[in-house]
């Protein structure tokens, strides 16, 4: 992936986030333990097959990622550039991959190519900020 893309998507990741907390109270709506449990079980369970050899684009994985997905938009709906910067996110920030990491220590970059390819194939996501300059 070209930096200038990554670039573009940990902006849109930082502007719509922005946004969003805004406009909701830095996101008063959500149940932020009910998310936190959500995410462990799936964390859990992207381990257990991470462990037993799958693959980023496999069809299970991609299930998992769309719960993932999910689970992200309790808080607002990204764009696919978006959701990408935040796998940029997990994988930059010290305390995130920290975090991710402790389930297994490959779960930063698995989860970062599964979202790509989440990203590339999935449906569902916001309209980029950049969208309109780009059509």
């Amino acid at each position: 992936m070209e930096n200038s893309y990554e670039d573009e998507c940990r902006r849109s990741l930082a502007e719509e986030q922005a946004k969003s907390l805004a406009a909701t109270n830095d996101w008063e709506h959500v149940d932020r333990e009910r998310v936190h449990q959500d995410w462990d079980v799936l964390y859990r369970e992207i381990t257990a097959l991470l462990d037993g050899g799958s693959l980023p684009g496999d069809q299970q994985i991609q299930e998992l990622i769309r719960r993932h997905f999910d689970i992200a938009c309790r808080f607002y709906t990204p764009s696919r550039e978006a959701y990408i910067g935040m796998s940029l996110f997990y994988a930059e920030d010290e305390a995130m991959r920290a975090f991710h990491d402790s389930y297994h220590p490959g779960m930063v970059e698995f989860l970062g190519a599964a979202i790509k390819v989440f990203a590339e194939q999935g449906s569902g996501f916001a309209p980029s900020a950049g969208a309109e300059a780009s059509a």
